[in-house]
């Protein structure tokens, strides 16, 4: 069994930890290991012990990069979307490459952003899962629901069967509250988890069968695909032109051989900070209280500080996220509409949507520390033996002070070396680049001064990871 970790989502509902540019699933949100990460740990000694396939974003390549290669996922492939078109799409991509391994393989599709809390139970419903998958069914995981849920969509199952998965009735949409009570009362109904187990070459059949138009383009863009460094970059034209669709409007709701196998291991979506708070351990007042924070007279409240310290000071039902850019203050009963925050920062012009202060980059990082009119500082941290592009700005000049580790300059033709507590002038329109040659990260300060200081302002000559100018 072939583990494919679908890991391309924005998680905007986890706003303002969460961002476009650094989503929920590389977050370590639930334990010391980001969401991706754990979904490939909770499979250590099960039936799914392939290297993973992971499908993602191509501008989310670099982060999910870094956290595979710290979880030493030795095999695993990182096939890259030119752009997103939902579930149906990219599974077919991850199923052809399973079947470059072996023809029949058997592929478990997951989510990258779920929490479970039962690995042994999880680990047990995967046994019967590989089962069911080998002898041709198409298996999705219904979760045994523990309250009437309105915000997943439900799977109806015919609970008659000996063989240990059930056949599938119906699928159904989000449903109100008192339907909802109804789906939980009847014993029927499982919330439909996103989790599927199938072999690679049953999905493509069916896929083909009852959507041509999404196996065409895939199996196009497949057949045109290229390596680029640590990832399989597929055929952009073939794939931008597939149509978009869900694995189950595709294809689970339309095929004869989907079943069902109830999950019962403490399944949640982390879809919002009410989600993330009941999956947490909370005091002996209902609270989930993570970095430095003071509460009193406080219930039932969900508190993250990143940076700072936050009192809380006779409260109850709140969300509370700080960060070094932004706050939410929110009731616990309303986090679902975070996204709604988000759609309005992003049509305010502003891009807390999308970054945090401190911006991951394949080299390192950088935190916008401070910034005025016609000036910006920043820190910048060079990871070992990485390289930034060779580059020049036509708007601003830059000034680079050392505070960590040695710093391989090149400015125009001039090669310089620096250490701690000196410094380097790059003018306007100079071609330059900045290396770590060393073993320990490298901090540098940089003051950009100029009439236009935005990240847009690049035109790269040379880079290592294969990014243009607008990557």
């Amino acid at each position: 069994m072939i583990p494919v970790v679908l890991s391309g989502g924005s998680g905007s509902r986890l706003w303002p930890l969460s961002r476009s540019a650094y989503p929920k699933q590389f977050l370590p949100l639930c334990s010391g290991y980001s969401l991706v990460q754990d979904t490939v740990m909770r499979l250590a000694g099960s039936v799914a012990t392939e290297a993973p396939i992971f499908v993602t974003a191509n501008d989310q390549r670099f982060l999910l990069a870094d956290q595979v290669q710290t979880l030493g996922a030795e095999g695993a492939e990182i096939v890259l979307e030119p752009a997103r078109r939902n579930t149906a799409p990219a599974i077919a991509l991850a199923c052809f490459a399973a079947q470059e391994r072996a023809p029949e393989s058997v592929v478990l599709v997951l989510p990258s952003d779920h929490h479970i809390e039962n690995k042994a139970a999880f680990q047990q419903v995967l046994e019967l899962a590989n089962t069911a998958a080998v002898k041709g069914n198409l298996v999705t995981f219904g979760v045994v629901p523990t309250k009437p849920e309105t915000g997943y969509g439900y799977i109806k199952a015919n609970n008659s069967s000996a063989d240990g998965w059930l056949s599938i009735d119906a699928f159904v949409e989000k449903p109100s509250v008192e339907l909802a009570e109804q789906y939980l009362e009847s014993g029927d109904y499982y919330w439909n988890s996103g989790m599927f187990a199938f072999r690679a070459d049953v999905y493509l059949q069916e896929l083909k069968q009852h959507n041509p138009a999404i196996y065409d383009a895939a199996k196009a863009s497949w057949d045109a695909r290229s390596e680029d460094l640590d990832f399989i970059r597929v055929g952009e034209e073939a794939f931008v032109a597939c149509p978009e669709d869900s694995i189950d409007y595709a294809v689970m709701e339309k095929t004869e051989k989907a079943v069902v196998i109830p999950l019962d291991s403490g399944w949640s979506d982390v879809g919002s900070w009410q989600s993330l708070w009941e999956v947490q351990d909370k005091d002996a007042t209902g609270n989930v209280l993570v970095g430095d924070v003071i509460a009193q007279d406080t219930e039932n409240t969900m508190v993250h500080a990143s940076n700072r310290m936050v009192a809380c000071l006779g409260v109850e039902d709140l969300v509370i996220v700080e960060t070094t850019d932004a706050v939410l203050v929110a009731d616990i009963n309303q986090v679902q509409k975070v996204k709604d925050i988000v759609k309005l920062i992003e049509a305010d012009g502003r891009s807390e949507h999308e970054f945090h202060r401190e911006v991951h980059r394949p080299w390192g990082r950088f935190d916008s520390v401070d910034a005025g009119d016609r000036y910006q500082v920043k820190r910048i941290t060079v990871k070992p033996g990485a390289k930034l592009s060779t580059q020049m700005h036509h708007h601003r000049a830059e000034h680079w002070v050392v505070v960590q580790g040695t710093a391989k300059v090149q400015r125009g033709e001039d090669s310089l070396m620096l250490t701690e507590n000196q410094s380097v002038y790059i003018p306007l329109g100079e071609v330059h680049y900045l290396e770590n040659p060393g073993k320990i990260p490298l901090e540098i300060i940089e003051i950009q001064t100029g009439s236009y200081l935005g990240e847009d302002d690049i035109i790269r000559f040379n880079d290592q990871y294969g990014r243009g100018t607008k990557d």
